[in-house]
């Protein structure tokens, strides 16, 4: 009986380590992307909103918001589409009516409307 108790306990504190150690996956999760991404998403939203401080803050929170939500591998793929999606002839029609492709320029544009909601 002793043994079962000493089971029992050991699995209610691995739970609970889990539980408590659960936001700092997350937030680790939100940190995969490189500072240069970052850099250059706040650059790029900066000249389109304003190059001061506050705009820097506003557009930081929000490469934040898309990192929770999109990781960066996902990010990354994206922002290729939409930069092929100029191209002229069959590449270009390629990456515009893609579905697959569209679905993930589809989240990115719902993760930003999320960063728009909460960071300006």
């Amino acid at each position: 009986m002793p043994r079962l108790r000493t089971k029992a306990a050991g699995a209610l504190r691995q739970t609970a380590l889990a539980c408590l150690l659960l936001p700092f996956a997350a937030a680790s999760l939100a940190n995969d992307y490189p500072t240069e991404a970052r850099v250059d998403y706040v650059l790029g939203c900066m000249a389109s909103n304003g190059n001061d401080y506050l705009t820097m803050q506003k557009c930081s929170c929000s490469i934040d918001v898309i990192a929770e939500h999109l990781p960066y591998d996902i990010y990354e793929q994206v922002e290729t589409v939409l930069g092929m999606q100029d191209q002229r002839g069959e590449l270009g029609v390629l990456f515009r009516t893609e579905r697959g492709m569209q679905d993930q320029v589809q989240a990115l544009r719902q993760a930003q409307a999320d960063a728009n909601l909460r960071c300006f």
